[in-house]
């Protein structure tokens, strides 16, 4: 179904946005493997390869403004001057109460969800803003922390909301001149590195060498009581990422080959 496109995933080194990445290459897509994590990036698209798939792996910083730069050269290199799919998929959580978040911590989070997934946007644009009749898609990954708020992420809510409004500007933007569907996609609790017990020891490595601790202390959680955490899901369970995120990642993807005269948000 993605045969011959071009697809940037962001942050697909491991979890939600290796199993997306995987996908897509299974879809005949050429798929650009991005993370901050080298080592990783690099086996995901080694592993895509050798099963017969074909990827590259550009891993960066996505809040280097010169890494986006270079992520997008490399992918239309990759792609014979063409980019089809951008997937903004690269984030984490720094939580933090309102009265003692920091500085650094609300700018860190608001840069990593907003100003990188736009940068990419603008970056890329040149490979959107055309009109050749071939299928362009660009999905921003957002979370129901950005619909309903959520105690301890005043700056991932913020930040998350702002996705929405990105995607719907590009929507307005890009849709009705050149095709570009643009979606948006808000989950709740999924089962990542960034909701499981924070005693797992999970973190992520800054720019400048500080490590940020992941995940929901399990304090937090015994507190909630028996099922708490999931008493907002209808099925008391928190969602797997291959069955729930990627399939929805598909469908928005794939629902480009019927609906390109109807650009949405």
């Amino acid at each position: 179904m993605l045969a011959g496109q071009v697809a940037i995933i962001t942050g697909s080194g491991q979890g939600i946005g290796a199993e997306a990445v995987r996908l897509f290459a299974n879809e005949g897509a050429k798929v650009v493997v991005s993370d901050i994590d080298s080592k990783k990036s690099d086996s995901v698209a080694n592993a895509i390869n050798e099963a017969g798939g074909s990827a590259i792996s550009v891993p960066g910083d996505m809040l280097d403004s010169a890494y986006i730069d270079q992520l997008v050269k490399k992918s239309a290199e990759f792609g014979n001057a063409k980019i089809h799919i951008i997937v903004n998929n690269a984030g984490y959580t720094w939580d933090g109460v309102i009265h003692k978040t920091t500085d650094k911590q609300w700018d860190t989070i608001i840069a990593l969800h907003n100003t990188a997934p736009f940068k990419l946007v603008r970056a890329a644009a040149p490979y959107f803003r055309v009109k050749d009749g071939e299928p362009r898609n660009i999905i921003n990954i957002s979370s129901t922390s950005g619909l309903h708020g959520n105690a301890g992420q005043a700056n991932y809510a913020l930040a998350k909301a702002g996705v929405t409004g990105l995607t719907k500007t590009i929507a307005k933007e890009w849709g009705p001149q050149f095709g570009v569907r643009a979606n948006t996609i808000a989950f709740g609790h999924i089962l990542t590195r960034l909701t499981a017990a924070k005693e797992e020891g999970a973190f992520v490595t800054t720019s400048d060498g500080q490590k940020i601790a992941l995940g929901i202390p399990q304090k937090q959680k015994a507190a909630r009581g028996d099922g708490g955490e999931h008493q907002d899901i209808p099925l008391r369970r928190p969602g797997r990422r291959r069955r729930l995120r990627v399939r929805y990642l598909r469908s928005q993807v794939l629902s480009s080959h019927m609906l390109m005269d109807r650009p949405s948000a």
